[in-house]
């Protein structure tokens, strides 16, 4: 039973077909003049038009890239290269923009840390407090990896704006689970991955506001407009942009599947394992995610006996180094170590079916019970 579909989700058969008829027909270099390489670049451009439109953005503004990971980079190092100052992040950011933002302290630039409720949203007031003429970017996590919760970035968007800040939005989690605007949220940049949405690895985009100047990572080619150099993965690009449109022609029959799979297993989980606690559960999340610890059970015992007893789910209680420190993303939400250090992520998909739910929940609730007894801990 997977339910680990926030680190990685199934490719969509479609996708693959999509790929498959790509790799035939549109394998040349889209770069090239003569008539396989045009064909490729049709193929390209109608990728990029089609996720520009699903995303309401300009073609344009659309880069793509390896993942999610280097369209972070690209943006933390396009927009503040040469410039010093300060960065804003919260806690709780993905290690791909912390540890960008940390190698951005080799040319000069010192990171604040944005402060989040006990629910993981944004402390708007005190955020927007500590933009300044000396911010050079800051950087939001729109959907979060771990407890699922949901930003409205508005506010702190149209603040960001007024100081002439730009401001970064990791959307990987977010690209294919909720509807975006790019034109509505108004933010400078907007990074997404394909793998988190069915489509395949090792392809991703940067969306970036036209008129912005971006530095580049790479060198030694003009693609991309000279942003991201490098021959394009057409059939990878391509298979991105399915995997976009099947979401957007099924999203709002997806989401209610999957959160009346979301809610049947956190009721089930609650009911056989309590006391549990959801964290997030006061604020909106995505329709897939469970952020849930069981006091009284070490978080890396009980994901080693799931995945002996056959369910795929991932550890929510450390960082990604592997360390035994709480999750900074937990902690920053005000919850005690040792219930960061129980908690446990389960996630879940358009392919996952109730009768996974069903199992994983018994499964789960016959582990904690049992891991419960043998420590014999009380919580």
């Amino acid at each position: 039973m997977y339910l680990d579909n926030n680190a990685t989700t199934r490719i969509a058969p479609e996708v693959l077909q999509a790929m498959q008829d790509c790799w035939e027909a549109g394998f040349a270099n889209p770069g090239s003049q003569h008539g396989f390489g045009r064909a490729a670049r049709t193929r390209l451009e109608d990728a990029r038009e089609s996720i520009a439109e699903i995303l309401d953005a300009d073609p344009a503004e659309v880069i793509f890239t390896s993942g999610g990971t280097e369209a972070i980079n690209l943006a933390v190092h396009g927009l503040t290269c040469g410039r010093r100052g300060t960065l804003l992040l919260t806690r709780g950011e993905h290690p791909a923009v912390r540890e960008a933002c940390e190698h951005a302290a080799c040319y000069g630039l010192q990171q604040h840390e944005l402060p989040v409720n006990e629910q993981g949203l944004l402390c708007e007031n005190e955020a927007i407090r500590l933009l300044d003429d000396r911010t050079r970017l800051a950087c939001l996590i729109l959907a979060h990896n771990e407890t699922g919760v949901l930003q409205n970035p508005s506010a702190f968007s149209s603040a960001c704006q007024s100081h002439n800040v730009p401001l970064l939005l990791d959307a990987v989690q977010a690209v294919g689970k909720v509807p975006i605007s790019f034109r509505r949220l108004g933010v400078a940049a907007l990074a997404f991955g394909a793998h988190k949405f069915h489509g395949p690895r090792g392809v991703g985009g940067l969306l970036l506001r036209r008129g912005l100047r971006l530095t580049p990572l790479l060198h030694g080619g003009h693609q991309e407009g000279g942003r991201r150099p490098g021959t394009e993965p057409v059939p990878l690009i391509v298979g991105m942009a399915r995997a976009l449109q099947l979401w957007q022609t099924h999203h709002e029959e997806t989401t209610r599947h999957i959160s009346t799979l979301r809610d049947q297993l956190e009721d089930l989980l609650r009911q056989d394992c309590a006391p549990v606690r959801i964290h997030g559960s006061g604020t909106a999340r995505l329709a897939n995610t469970v952020s849930i610890a069981f006091p009284g059970v070490s978080g890396e015992a009980l994901l080693v006996n799931l995945h002996m007893a056959g369910v795929a789910c991932s550890l929510g209680s450390t960082c990604a180094s592997g360390s035994a420190e709480a999750a900074p993303a937990l902690l920053a939400m005000g919850i005690p170590n040792d219930v960061c250090r129980s908690t446990i992520r389960l996630s879940l998909s358009r392919m996952t079916t109730p009768d996974e739910v069903h199992r994983a929940a018994s499964i789960i609730a016959t582990t904690v019970q049992r891991l419960r007894s043998t420590s014999g801990s009380s919580p």
